[in-house]
C-alpha cells in the first residue's frame, strides 16, 4: 500500500497541469529559482532584433488574453505596433517582466492583445484570464 501511494504520488507531480500551477505558485522549477532573483522580477535576456523598426518612448497600455497556443515563441499580437520589432511587456500588478516579439495585429490602436503560451509562463499570470500590460518598444 505504502508503494501505491508512493507511486501515484510521483506520477501526479510529474503531470503539466500540476507543473504549472506549482511553477505559478512558488516561482518556477528548481534549476529557475537560481536563476531568477523573485518571481515577481523575472527578466530575460532580449532576443535577437527582430528588424529595424522604431518604437515609442514611454509605455503603452494593453489588455492582453491566450493567443494561439501552437505557435512558438514569446511574442504579443497587438494592433500597437504596425511591424514586427522587439520590445518588453511588464505585468503593473506584480512588477514581473519579458522580453517578447511584437507581432502586428488588425483591429483598432485600442484593441486587444494576444499573448503567447511562453510568455505568459514567463510572467506567471494564469493562462485563462485577461492580464493588463505595459508595452515597452526597445
Amino acid at each position: 500500500m505504502k508503494y501505491m501511494l508512493i507511486l501515484v504520488l510521483v506520477l501526479v507531480a510529474g503531470c503539466d497541469a500540476v507543473r504549472s500551477t506549482t511553477d505559478r505558485v512558488f516561482g518556477g522549477s528548481p534549476g529557475e529559482a537560481e536563476a531568477a532573483p523573485a518571481a515577481a522580477e523575472v527578466t530575460e535576456a532580449p532576443p535577437v532584433p527582430v528588424a529595424a523598426a522604431t518604437g515609442w518612448a514611454g509605455a503603452k497600455t494593453t489588455v492582453a488574453g491566450l493567443g494561439d497556443p501552437n505557435t512558438p515563441g514569446r511574442w504579443l499580437q497587438t494592433p500597437l505596433v504596425q511591424t514586427e520589432i522587439n520590445g518588453r511587456v511588464v505585468v503593473p500588478r506584480t512588477g514581473a517582466q519579458a522580453y517578447v516579439t511584437l507581432v502586428p495585429a488588425p483591429g483598432p490602436a485600442g484593441g486587444g492583445s494576444r499573448l503567447s503560451l511562453e510568455a505568459m509562463r514567463a510572467l506567471l499570470v494564469p493562462f485563462d484570464e485577461l492580464v493588463e500590460l505595459e508595452v515597452y518598444s526597445d
